[in-house]
């Protein structure tokens, strides 16, 4: 799924996409393609849980495996090892591993040669302990250690428990050219930058994937182009803080309008989306850029986090209530079509009512189009866990978050109400989940249309008329060109 409603507690099941995996050395398995002589047992389940970025990463390591002869498998039951890429920004996500690592016991029982890896940011934060808190669990690699990962699953192989979690402020994978998992052939990710050096209060992100560096722009334009001549239509640069994308070299800079433009100037018909932004470094040269490229999407996620100036400055978000207004207010002049999407947390130390309204202001003034909403959890090693108190009652957070959902449901319908009547591109993406007989795409503003599928098929781009709506999606039938 996309930005605004991307669900970050979700997990997604990966195996390798057969028409991307023919610019690869890995195998894939399947009737036509056996797997590898048993005794060699090198085939590789990966589950990824989390965000984009983690999406992201599953497809470098993907291609690093692939490379050194290993097959990626659709079935648990088909694996030789299973890699869970981890998420670790709240708690409920670590403890979803946990669960699924006790499941995975009993498969192990039926197959011994089997070894379990996390990977990813859960890794990092917990390293060795994680090897003497999971017995099933061989091995451990952080995010800046997939390189390592075919050697350290040769070592497992030998039955050494091992681990590699070491941060870097150099590795950004930008040699390495993705392996396009559980893809529709239609979008793809391409990270930017890694590792990000905000440190917001709540935050987990600088401790586990390491300070902010750059990717060098040409090898993503690169990668852009390759995926536009390998069919895909629509990209999403990902950084933690693409606003803070910056590559230096020899003088000249690069920063991220300019990277924007390059490649949205790959090609016409790709689209071009972003994710994510910090409010403090969203600039009017960004929104320009923007305004000026037909195929940049008119979406912005522009995470708030909440509306009181005491709470942001506890939270050290590095702006104002007013700051934050502002750049909306930008962002409606030079993009009035460009639809708003956020990030908010309920609950967070010391949170007091007052605190919650001024949240609850700032979500009717903005009139956000979707929200991602959580109530807050402490998580080790932030700021907040050594220096501030969990002190707000759970039963408060809830109804806060509850409140903060009801109105969102509120805004989101009126926003997509406001678009019955008009005609939107929409570019193809799939089936409808409720029908066959129904395809579903998105606009440019990241809103999800659902109209009959008559002859038309994913990756088409199409003008599409709503008729009527819901909170979360846009249903309306085809306009056919003259």
């Amino acid at each position: 799924m996309y930005l605004c409603n991307f669900k970050s507690k979700g997990n997604m099941r990966l195996k390798a996409d057969n028409h991307n995996n023919t610019n690869h050395k890995g195998k894939m398995n399947t009737p036509n393609n056996p797997r590898l002589d048993n005794q060699e047992k090198k085939n590789v389940y990966v589950e990824t849980y989390g965000c984009q970025m983690n999406f992201a990463d599953s497809e470098i390591f993907g291609s690093i495996l692939l490379k050194e002869g290993y097959t990626m498998v659709d079935q648990v039951e088909q694996s030789d090892y299973v890699l869970i890429n981890t998420c670790a920004i709240r708690d409920n996500a670590e403890q979803r591993i946990r669960k699924r690592l006790r499941e995975l016991r009993a498969l192990q029982r039926q197959r011994p040669w089997m070894h379990v890896g996390i990977l990813g940011c859960m890794a990092e934060r917990l390293k060795t302990q994680l090897l003497e808190e999971e017995e099933n669990v061989s091995f451990v690699v952080g995010p800046d250690a997939y390189r390592k990962l075919p050697s350290i699953m040769k070592q497992v192989k030998g039955g050494v428990k091992a681990a590699a979690t070491e941060l870097s402020d150099k590795e950004t994978y930008d040699d390495i050219d993705p392996v396009r998992l559980n893809g529709n052939g239609i979008s793809a990710y391409i990270s930017i930058m890694r590792g990000c050096q905000n440190y917001c209060a709540y935050c987990v992100v600088p401790y586990t994937r390491g300070l902010e560096r750059s990717r060098n722009p040409q090898t993503i334009v690169e990668e852009a182009r390759f995926l536009c001549n390998e069919g895909y239509k629509e990209i999403t640069l990902l950084g933690q803080n693409v606003n803070s994308y910056r590559w230096e070299h020899e003088g000249a800079v690069v920063g991220f309008p300019q990277l924007l433009a390059m490649v949205a100037e790959v090609s016409p018909r790709l689209r071009v989306r972003f994710a994510t932004s910090h409010p403090k470094d969203l600039s009017d040269e960004l929104l320009h850029t923007m305004a000026r490229y037909d195929n940049i999407c008119k979406s912005i996620h522009l995470p708030v986090q909440s509306g009181s100036e005491r709470m942001l400055k506890l939270m050290n978000r590095k702006y104002t209530p007013q700051w934050y207004l502002n750049r909306i207010e930008a962002i409606r002049t030079i993009l009035p079509d460009c639809s708003i999407s956020t990030d908010v947390i309920a609950g967070f130390c010391t949170e007091t009512e007052e605190d919650h309204q001024a949240t609850l202001e700032m979500f009717r003034t903005v009139r956000y189009d979707s929200a991602f909403m959580f109530k807050f959890s402490m998580r080790p090693d932030t700021f907040a866990a050594r220096h501030l108190e969990d002190d707000v009652p759970e039963e408060v957070k809830i109804r806060r978050l509850e409140e903060i959902i009801a109105l969102q449901n509120q805004l989101s319908l009126e926003n997509n109400q406001q678009c019955i009547g008009h005609t939107y591109e929409v570019l193809v993406e799939g089936a409808s989940r409720r029908s066959k007989e129904q395809l579903f795409g998105r606009t440019s503003q990241n809103k999800v249309v659902v109209f009959d599928r008559g002859s038309h098929q994913p990756g088409e781009y199409l003008k599409v008329m709503v008729k009527e709506c819901s909170s979360a999606t846009l249903k309306g039938v085809v306009v056919t060109e003259e």
